[in-house]
């Protein structure tokens, strides 16, 4: 299937390693030119290396701990260069815990980085998605919009504020032929799916191992997802064919989530 991605400039948050460098390198692969956003210079370097060279993609260094510092440099940016068609708001989730020992800073830091950020980077790539007719915006979060997950108190608590948001925003975005979308990963292979298999262990008394081999087994599919599988998602929903797509949750899980 043809995207029809040649020539759509896509802003793609933590796109150094996981998910979001998947979907770079799948945006890429469409004909997508880049911008990577991230904290760690070098790390940005190295991805940039891996993208097709005859395309001008770049790169910000930006720190999601500051919204309004980041909304700066994205303005920057797009002054000095172009707008975007496409914004992937992808942050790593906050530690795990029970939601009532959670300290409120906790919350705070996790609405900055997750709630707020999103806001002002669609805030900032919104007009130029009205002139050009064309936007696509899709927030990677958590099944645990539809089915709180054990252990993650304060990730539970704000992926559903951010779900609740993007829904908001597809409603009044939707006639200027934009669309704003949630991908839900399950328990996908990436550094933060290793944490948490580690904090299980540390927390039962069993192996690893035997930890995630559990949490395949809550899984239909009996695996985890590779990051290429919610990346495929992802770039889908960012192109021409996915115009109709507006609004919705997209669990990529292997069955997981109990709920429809």
């Amino acid at each position: 299937m043809n995207l029809e991605l040649n020539n759509k400039y896509a802003l793609v948050c933590g796109s150094t390693a996981g998910i979001g460098k998947a979907t770079v390198l799948a945006l890429a692969e469409e004909g997508a030119v880049i911008t990577l956003i991230a904290r760690n210079e070098d790390k940005l370097k190295a991805t940039l290396a891996e993208l097709p060279k005859h395309r001008n993609h770049d790169y910000i260094v930006a720190d999601f701990s500051n919204s309004t510092e980041l909304k700066e440099k994205v303005e920057d940016y797009i002054s000095k260069h172009h707008g975007f068609h496409i914004l992937i708001n992808n942050t790593g989730g906050p530690a795990g815990g029970p939601v009532f020992s959670a300290k409120i800073e906790e919350f705070e830091n996790a609405f900055t980085q997750h709630l707020k950020c999103n806001h002002v980077l669609a805030q900032t790539v919104v007009p130029f998605m009205k002139d050009q007719n064309y936007g696509r915006i899709i927030n990677v979060i958590s099944t645990s919009v539809k089915q709180p997950l054990d252990g993650l108190g304060v990730s539970n608590t704000i992926r559903g504020a951010v779900a609740n948001w993007s829904k908001t925003l597809a409603n009044e975005l939707g006639q200027f032929g934009i669309t704003v979308n949630n991908v839900l990963p399950g328990a996908t292979g990436t550094e933060r799916l290793t944490e948490i298999i580690k904090n299980k262990s540390a927390k039962t008394g069993k192996s690893e191992e035997e930890s995630a081999n559990a949490m395949k087994n809550a899984v239909p599919a009996k695996r985890f997802a590779k990051p290429e599988e919610l990346a495929d998602a992802i770039t889908f929903l960012a192109s021409e064919r996915a115009s109709y797509i507006n609004g919705i949750n997209l669990p990529v899980d292997g069955g997981r989530t109990k709920s429809l």
